[in-house]
């Protein structure tokens, strides 16, 4: 229609292949409607369970090769590169370090902390891994749980321990060799999960996995945080099984939201001078365990795949109230845990 402009963004899914699914999937994001479009399957790959692009458009996702488990590199059409694994499990969170050309990836079940030096042709290449030790009271941290590895406002790599509620920041030096620079100690039994910064503030938002609130730290550089307010991702009157999962602030700071697994909600709070945490509302996700979600390019929506009952479910967002509104849950993805705009 004439006079009318259409915003679209692609998203792409990472997923589990444990049922139905078969990798890596995509489709078309109407940001103005909220309607998502034109499921592809781009990418064949066991289990690619987290995803990112760098700025040329490689992606690099969780992956595994005869058996054994690590990380996946694919040119921008989707041809694999290469793997680069090693016996036991894949990692489950990968991020892109585009100043030092670097891919830095957590693995869970291992608790370890991978760094890999990416080549020209966009080939990656493991230059370091630090283990983690450690464990915590929670009948799952029998042992070290890395679940995130990104970089903080200036630069330094920081990691989110679910199994000993630790958040770790590193040193990155230009070969990529990491050194220890700071340990911030979360709750004990917590289950520190996933970790978000706020745009113009020295604040950074700790979603925790087990024990399902958000901290609210100080940061004051150089790994140093500190806590200011705890948070419950729950109503009150909430007793059964939940797990958090997913955190996201928006880019003008006012707002940020996080995933209820087992409530199966979006959790949506505001955020006031002193960068703590007023709640405004809990929408239900209308689909099973929504592990992983994003806002649109324009955060106009809120787009939150499901693992369990492989839908995904989109709401437009308020950008004045911060309020979510559903659009769509019936939008078919199998096994989907991860979702990226490319």
């Amino acid at each position: 229609m004439k006079g009318i402009t259409f915003m679209i963004d692609n998203l792409y899914f990472g997923t589990y292949t444990k049922r139905t699914s078969e990798g890596i999937y995509s489709a078309s994001l109407d940001t103005t409607s909220g309607i998502l479009r034109e499921l592809q399957l781009k990418i064949k790959e066991p289990n690619p369970t987290y995803l990112t692009f760098d700025a040329a458009g490689h992606l690099y996702s969780v992956g595994a090769e005869n058996g054994e488990g690590g990380i996946a590199a694919f040119d921008a059409s989707g041809k694999l590169l290469n793997h680069v694994v090693s016996p036991g499990a894949p990692l489950c969170y990968v991020a892109f370090d585009e100043a030092r050309g670097l891919v830095y990836g957590a693995n869970y079940h291992k608790g370890e902390v991978t760094v890999y030096q990416q080549a020209d042709d966009g080939t990656l290449t493991l230059v370091d891994t630090v283990k983690h030790s450690g464990s915590g009271p929670h009948e799952n941290q029998a042992s070290p749980h890395v679940h995130f590895a990104d970089l903080t406002p200036d630069k330094y790599l920081i990691t989110c321990d679910l199994g000993t509620d630790e958040v770790v920041t590193y040193d990155v030096a230009t070969d990529g060799k990491l050194s220890i620079l700071a340990t911030y100690k979360a709750t004990p039994g917590a289950g520190a999960r996933h970790i978000v910064f706020h745009p113009t503030q020295k604040i950074a938002y700790l979603i925790c996995e087990l024990n399902s609130t958000i901290e609210v730290l100080i940061y004051d550089g150089v790994g140093q945080l500190s806590l200011l307010q705890t948070i419950s991702t729950l109503p009150k009157d909430w007793t059964e099984f939940n797990g958090t999962a997913a955190i996201r602030i928006t880019k003008d700071g006012k707002f940020l939201y996080a995933s209820n697994r087992g409530h199966d909600s979006i959790a949506a709070y505001k955020i006031i001078g002193d960068g703590t945490l007023e709640l405004i509302q809990i929408i239900a996700t209308n689909g099973k365990i929504p592990r992983d979600f994003i806002l649109s390019t324009d955060e106009q929506v809120l787009i939150a795949p499901h693992q369990d009952s492989d839908t995904v479910t989109t709401f437009l967002r308020d950008a004045q109230t911060g309020l979510l509104t559903e659009v769509q849950h019936e939008f078919k993805v199998p096994e989907a845990v991860c979702v990226v705009v490319k």
